[in-house]
């Protein structure tokens, strides 16, 4: 008996489809966010953040949606909810995929976790689910100066490690 596939499994082994594209162009230097979060009150007002930032957003209608897109294009910020597309926080698709990319192509990426269980910009949380910042949902009117100042961070950190790789042409 063949065993179901996982939607990780299945968006890999699937072919290409330019409909999986987040974007059909994208100016150079224009950064892209991708937003996974089922709530619709929260997702208006975090994409409302996410665009105050200067972000070009896709939303993400499942998991299955937010991995297709995912698969074509690196995102400079992803937010997703813990609860995306699943009842436990634990067996999140998103969060799963975003934690097995390679460290080159993961750097390049700011991953917010938003987040019932743990505080917002709480470091040992964001270090122990793989992402670089969590948001707790009772900050999210607040998303756009703490992912912000996430991101700020965060590029300040890998800056000299940036400009080597670019110095060496691997970036």
């Amino acid at each position: 008996m063949e065993q179901p596939k996982s939607v990780l499994t299945e968006v890999a082994e699937g072919t290409y489809d330019a409909a999986d594209m987040p974007f059909d162009f994208v100016a150079e230097g224009m950064e892209t966010a991708l937003l996974c979060e089922a709530d619709p009150a929260g997702r208006e007002k975090l994409a409302e953040a996410v665009r105050s930032l200067g972000y070009r957003v896709t939303e993400a209608a499942s998991a299955r949606d937010a991995l297709k897109k995912a698969r074509f294009h690196v995102f400079d910020l992803v937010v997703v909810n813990e609860l995306f597309d699943t009842d436990s926080p634990e067996a999140n698709d998103v969060l799963t995929y975003f934690s097995s990319l390679p460290m080159v192509t993961r750097r390049r990426m700011f991953v917010v976790l938003v987040t019932e269980r743990f505080r917002t910009m709480d470091n040992m949380a964001a270090f122990n689910k793989s992402v670089n910042l969590t948001l707790n949902v009772k900050n999210v009117e607040d998303a756009a100066a703490i992912i912000k100042k996430g991101v700020a961070d965060h590029s300040a950190f890998y800056h000299v490690f940036k400009e080597t790789l670019k110095k060496m042409g691997r970036l």
